[in-house]
Protein backbone atom coordinates (compact mmCIF):
# COMPACT_ATOMS: atom_id res chain seq x y z
CA UNK A 1 0.00 0.00 0.00
CA UNK A 2 1.37 3.39 -0.97
CA UNK A 3 1.84 6.25 1.45
CA UNK A 4 -1.05 8.14 -0.16
CA UNK A 5 -3.34 5.15 0.31
CA UNK A 6 -2.28 4.83 3.94
CA UNK A 7 -3.01 8.52 4.57
CA UNK A 8 -6.42 8.26 2.87
CA UNK A 9 -7.43 5.45 5.19
CA UNK A 10 -6.14 7.12 8.35
CA UNK A 11 -8.49 7.62 11.23
CA UNK A 12 -8.72 11.41 11.44
CA UNK A 13 -10.93 13.70 13.51
CA UNK A 14 -13.79 15.44 11.71
CA UNK A 15 -15.06 18.94 12.43
CA UNK A 16 -17.46 17.41 14.98
CA UNK A 17 -14.57 15.79 16.82
CA UNK A 18 -15.43 12.21 15.81
CA UNK A 19 -12.87 10.12 13.99
CA UNK A 20 -13.57 9.24 10.36
CA UNK A 21 -12.06 6.96 7.74
CA UNK A 22 -12.14 7.07 3.95
CA UNK A 23 -14.61 4.43 2.76
CA UNK A 24 -16.06 5.56 -0.58
CA UNK A 25 -13.41 6.48 -3.13
CA UNK A 26 -13.99 9.08 -5.88
CA UNK A 27 -14.86 6.46 -8.54
CA UNK A 28 -17.65 5.03 -6.37
CA UNK A 29 -18.99 8.49 -5.50
CA UNK A 30 -18.88 9.82 -9.07
CA UNK A 31 -20.62 6.65 -10.29
CA UNK A 32 -23.30 6.97 -7.61
CA UNK A 33 -24.12 10.62 -8.23
CA UNK A 34 -23.88 10.32 -12.04
CA UNK A 35 -26.44 7.51 -11.93
CA UNK A 36 -28.68 9.52 -9.59
CA UNK A 37 -28.55 12.60 -11.83
CA UNK A 38 -28.86 10.62 -15.05
CA UNK A 39 -31.85 8.63 -13.85
CA UNK A 40 -33.62 11.72 -12.52
CA UNK A 41 -33.07 13.59 -15.78
CA UNK A 42 -34.11 10.68 -17.99
CA UNK A 43 -37.13 9.68 -15.91
CA UNK A 44 -38.60 13.10 -15.19
CA UNK A 45 -37.20 15.80 -17.47
CA UNK A 46 -36.07 14.48 -20.85
CA UNK A 47 -38.27 12.84 -23.46
CA UNK A 48 -37.61 9.25 -24.51
CA UNK A 49 -35.73 9.26 -27.80
CA UNK A 50 -34.39 12.80 -27.42
CA UNK A 51 -30.71 13.18 -28.17
CA UNK A 52 -30.08 14.38 -24.60
CA UNK A 53 -31.91 11.31 -23.21
CA UNK A 54 -29.73 9.01 -25.29
CA UNK A 55 -26.49 10.81 -24.40
CA UNK A 56 -27.28 10.60 -20.69
CA UNK A 57 -28.19 6.93 -21.13
CA UNK A 58 -24.83 6.25 -22.77
CA UNK A 59 -23.05 8.22 -20.03
CA UNK A 60 -24.75 6.14 -17.33
CA UNK A 61 -23.90 2.95 -19.26
CA UNK A 62 -20.24 4.04 -19.52
CA UNK A 63 -20.14 4.79 -15.79
CA UNK A 64 -21.62 1.34 -15.13
CA UNK A 65 -18.84 -0.30 -17.15
CA UNK A 66 -16.23 1.72 -15.22
CA UNK A 67 -17.86 0.73 -11.91
CA UNK A 68 -17.96 -2.94 -12.89
CA UNK A 69 -14.24 -2.87 -13.69
CA UNK A 70 -13.60 -0.92 -10.48
CA UNK A 71 -15.43 -3.67 -8.59
CA UNK A 72 -12.51 -5.96 -9.44
CA UNK A 73 -9.52 -3.60 -9.29
CA UNK A 74 -10.68 -0.73 -7.08
CA UNK A 75 -10.19 0.18 -3.46
CA UNK A 76 -11.19 -2.11 -0.60
CA UNK A 77 -14.83 -1.10 -0.11
CA UNK A 78 -15.43 -0.80 -3.87
CA UNK A 79 -14.45 -4.40 -4.58
CA UNK A 80 -17.14 -7.01 -5.10
CA UNK A 81 -15.13 -9.48 -3.01
CA UNK A 82 -15.52 -7.09 -0.06
CA UNK A 83 -19.28 -6.69 -0.12
CA UNK A 84 -21.10 -9.33 -2.16
CA UNK A 85 -22.67 -11.40 0.62
CA UNK A 86 -23.02 -15.13 0.85
CA UNK A 87 -26.56 -16.38 1.33
CA UNK A 88 -25.71 -17.27 4.94
CA UNK A 89 -24.35 -13.78 5.65
CA UNK A 90 -27.39 -12.11 4.02
CA UNK A 91 -29.89 -14.26 5.96
CA UNK A 92 -28.04 -13.59 9.21
CA UNK A 93 -28.01 -9.86 8.56
CA UNK A 94 -31.71 -9.79 7.66
CA UNK A 95 -32.56 -11.74 10.82
CA UNK A 96 -30.61 -9.23 12.91
CA UNK A 97 -32.26 -6.36 11.01
CA UNK A 98 -35.72 -7.77 11.74
CA UNK A 99 -34.84 -7.75 15.45
CA UNK A 100 -33.44 -4.21 15.25
CA UNK A 101 -29.93 -5.46 16.04
CA UNK A 102 -28.19 -5.23 12.69
CA UNK A 103 -24.51 -4.35 12.96
CA UNK A 104 -23.20 -1.09 11.60
CA UNK A 105 -20.75 -1.65 8.79
CA UNK A 106 -18.17 0.61 7.23
CA UNK A 107 -18.86 -0.61 3.70
CA UNK A 108 -22.06 -2.00 2.25
CA UNK A 109 -24.18 -4.08 4.57
CA UNK A 110 -25.42 -7.33 2.97
CA UNK A 111 -28.89 -5.94 2.19
CA UNK A 112 -27.38 -2.79 0.70
CA UNK A 113 -25.00 -4.90 -1.38
CA UNK A 114 -27.89 -6.92 -2.81
CA UNK A 115 -29.72 -3.67 -3.59
CA UNK A 116 -26.65 -2.28 -5.33
CA UNK A 117 -26.23 -5.41 -7.42
CA UNK A 118 -29.93 -5.36 -8.37
CA UNK A 119 -29.72 -1.71 -9.38
CA UNK A 120 -26.58 -2.36 -11.42
CA UNK A 121 -28.31 -5.24 -13.22
CA UNK A 122 -31.32 -3.04 -13.96
CA UNK A 123 -29.05 -0.25 -15.22
CA UNK A 124 -27.35 -2.72 -17.56
CA UNK A 125 -30.71 -4.00 -18.82
CA UNK A 126 -32.21 -0.54 -19.34
CA UNK A 127 -29.03 0.56 -21.14
CA UNK A 128 -29.16 -2.50 -23.39
CA UNK A 129 -32.84 -2.07 -24.24
CA UNK A 130 -32.32 1.66 -24.88
CA UNK A 131 -29.47 0.89 -27.27
CA UNK A 132 -31.50 -1.83 -28.98
CA UNK A 133 -34.37 0.60 -29.65
CA UNK A 134 -32.02 2.56 -31.92
CA UNK A 135 -31.18 -0.46 -34.07
CA UNK A 136 -32.95 -1.03 -37.38
CA UNK A 137 -33.72 -4.62 -36.35
CA UNK A 138 -35.80 -3.45 -33.38
CA UNK A 139 -37.08 -0.08 -34.65
CA UNK A 140 -40.62 0.51 -33.43
CA UNK A 141 -40.89 -2.77 -31.51
CA UNK A 142 -43.52 -2.14 -28.85
CA UNK A 143 -42.37 -5.00 -26.59
CA UNK A 144 -38.88 -3.48 -26.43
CA UNK A 145 -40.18 -0.01 -25.59
CA UNK A 146 -42.43 -1.48 -22.89
CA UNK A 147 -39.53 -3.49 -21.47
CA UNK A 148 -37.33 -0.39 -21.43
CA UNK A 149 -40.03 1.58 -19.63
CA UNK A 150 -40.67 -1.24 -17.14
CA UNK A 151 -36.94 -1.44 -16.33
CA UNK A 152 -36.72 2.34 -15.88
CA UNK A 153 -39.68 2.25 -13.49
CA UNK A 154 -38.13 -0.68 -11.60
CA UNK A 155 -34.97 1.38 -11.16
CA UNK A 156 -37.07 4.22 -9.76
CA UNK A 157 -38.83 1.93 -7.27
CA UNK A 158 -35.60 0.31 -6.07
CA UNK A 159 -33.82 3.67 -5.92
CA UNK A 160 -36.60 5.04 -3.70
CA UNK A 161 -36.30 1.98 -1.44
CA UNK A 162 -32.52 2.43 -1.40
CA UNK A 163 -32.85 6.11 -0.43
CA UNK A 164 -35.41 5.30 2.28
CA UNK A 165 -33.15 2.58 3.68
CA UNK A 166 -30.21 5.01 3.73
CA UNK A 167 -32.27 7.54 5.71
CA UNK A 168 -33.54 4.88 8.14
CA UNK A 169 -30.06 3.43 8.65
CA UNK A 170 -28.68 6.96 9.11
CA UNK A 171 -31.11 7.50 11.97
CA UNK A 172 -30.64 4.03 13.48
CA UNK A 173 -26.84 4.21 13.44
CA UNK A 174 -26.63 7.97 14.06
CA UNK A 175 -24.60 8.51 10.91
CA UNK A 176 -25.37 10.59 7.82
CA UNK A 177 -24.98 8.02 5.03
CA UNK A 178 -25.91 10.53 2.32
CA UNK A 179 -23.11 12.83 3.50
CA UNK A 180 -20.69 9.90 3.51
CA UNK A 181 -21.48 9.30 -0.18
CA UNK A 182 -20.55 12.94 -0.80
CA UNK A 183 -17.39 13.13 1.31
CA UNK A 184 -16.38 9.47 1.12
CA UNK A 185 -15.80 9.41 4.87
CA UNK A 186 -17.63 7.55 7.61
CA UNK A 187 -17.32 7.43 11.37
CA UNK A 188 -14.59 4.93 12.28
CA UNK A 189 -16.37 3.37 15.26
Amino acid sequence: MSGAQMRAREDIPSAAGTHTVQVWDPVVRVFHWTVVAGCLLNLFILEDGDLAHRIIGYLVAAMLVIRLVWGFIGTRYARFTEFVPSRHRLVGYLAALAKGREPRMLGHNPAGAVMMLALMALLAAVSLTGWMMGLDAFWGEEWLEETHEFLANAILVLALLHAAAAVIESVRHRENLVLSMITGRKRSN
